[in-house]
C-alpha cells in the first residue's frame, strides 16, 4: 500500500515538472529592467567606495614614509537613477500569397 501510495505522489510531481509556465507580462519585464539595472549601479557604487578606501589607505602607507602611489581616480557614480527604455514596435507579418492564385491558368 505505502509503495502504491509513493508511486502515485512521484507521477504527480513529475508531470507538475513538466508544466509551462506562462510568458513574463511587459510590467514583469520592465521589473527585471529596473531590478538589473539597480544591481549594475549598486556594482557600481562598491566599486567606488573600494577606491576611495584604497585610496585612504594608500594616504595612511605614504605618510608614514614608506614610499607608495599616488591616488587613483576615482569615478563617483552618483545617484541611482532609472529611465525606462521605450517599448519596440513590432511591424505585423506580410500576408502570405497563395500560389494557386497568383500561378497563371494552364492553357489546353
Amino acid at each position: 500500500m505505502k509503495s502504491i501510495f509513493v508511486l502515485i505522489a512521484g507521477c504527480t510531481l513529475a508531470v507538475s515538472v513538466f508544466a509551462k509556465l506562462p510568458a513574463l507580462s511587459d510590467e514583469a519585464k520592465a521589473k527585471a529592467a529596473e531590478a538589473a539595472a539597480k544591481t549594475a549601479h549598486a556594482g557600481k557604487v562598491d566599486a567606488y567606495q573600494l577606491c576611495k578606501s584604497q585610496d585612504r589607505t594608500a594616504a595612511y602607507y605614504k605618510k608614514a614614509g614608506k614610499g607608495g602611489a599616488d591616488k587613483s581616480a576615482c569615478v563617483d557614480p552618483g545617484a541611482f537613477v532609472y529611465t525606462p527604455a521605450a517599448p519596440v514596435a513590432v511591424a505585423p507579418a506580410a500576408a502570405p500569397v497563395v500560389a494557386a492564385a497568383a500561378a497563371p491558368a494552364a492553357k489546353k
